[in-house]
């Protein structure tokens, strides 16, 4: 299987975040999210895992389903809070044997907001593990630009991450929505000696009260003058306008010099197939 790593290069890379579905209904839109964006040729896409790593399995599934499926390789994500070393290794075991090479390795929250258990406390921790497995995973890791909202200071934050980044191949931001965030952390980074890709994270607004929500929990700034403006459109009219202002910040990151873009679909095709073809003048002839 491809190694996410290898593609970072002179090309920007053009990715999707899925999550896994929960009933039959959730299934057979997420098989049509995937029929519509596997025709954008992505370069890989990503699956996400719940708090304190719900849904390993249903992760698992999908993941090797999509490897297996289709033209582009799929990322697990994989959290740590809550588990122990025995049950990560086992877990990293399967995907190895199911040929899936590329994990974001993430902390994760504790579920319903309890404590921090098991073996691990940070991500850095389960970078560790997973780079002393016998088998050679492409590894991803987490950034937040506006400051990981757990962080005691911004400081602690970036020397973090870029101890955890330098263990790693490169990262995924949170979503944020001002390019300055992003160009801040890169300079951040850089004044550490960390030099690693980091691909922005993206996220179309097509639900303004589900990510305002989304936005309080990690710490990303909402922009009130977008979102005020979408929450009084129409369905269709809310989605075109988000993939718009979407794809104007994904391109000011792409001018940048962002090795690719990364967006969070929340399992839906119409926002991220209408930024897709808008940027396809500058991700190149692949994905025409």
């Amino acid at each position: 299987m491809t190694r996410i790593s290898d593609l970072l290069g002179d090309e920007p890379t053009f990715s999707f975040e899925f999550f896994p579905p929960a009933d039959e209904a959730a299934y057979k839109q997420l098989e049509t999210t995937l029929e519509e964006l596997s025709k954008t040729v992505p370069s890989f896409v990503s699956v996400t895992c719940g708090a304190g790593g719900a849904g390993h399995d249903r992760t698992q599934e999908l993941v090797v389903q999509i490897c297996t499926s289709r033209q582009f390789p799929a990322m697990a994500h994989l959290t740590c809070v809550g588990h122990s070393r025995f049950e990560i290794a086992e877990l990293l075991d399967s995907y190895a044997a199911a040929g899936v090479l590329n994990i974001l390795a993430l902390a994760g929250d504790p579920p319903d907001g309890s404590a921090v258990c098991g073996d691990f406390k940070y991500a850095l921790e389960l970078v560790e593990l997973i780079r002393n497995h016998p088998v050679s995973f492409c590894v991803a890791v987490a950034a937040h630009p506006e400051v990981h909202p757990r962080s005691r200071d911004r400081v602690f934050d970036r020397k973090h991450l870029a101890d955890k980044l330098n263990q790693a191949d490169f990262a995924i931001t949170q979503f944020f929505f001002d390019p300055a965030d992003y160009v801040q952390l890169l300079n951040e980074l850089a004044d550490l000696g960390c030099y690693r890709p980091v691909i922005p994270g993206v996220m179309p607004v097509i639900w303004p009260k589900s990510i305002r929500r989304y936005a309080s929990m990690n710490g990303s700034t909402v922009p009130e003058e977008l979102f005020a403006r979408l929450e009084t459109l129409s369905v269709a009219d809310r989605f075109k306008a988000a993939a718009e202002a979407a794809a104007e910040l994904a391109q000011c990151l792409l001018d940048f010099g962002a090795p690719g873009i990364h967006l969070y679909t929340l399992n839906h095709p119409q926002a991220s197939t209408q930024i897709a073809r808008e940027l396809f003048p500058k991700l190149g002839t692949r994905y025409l």
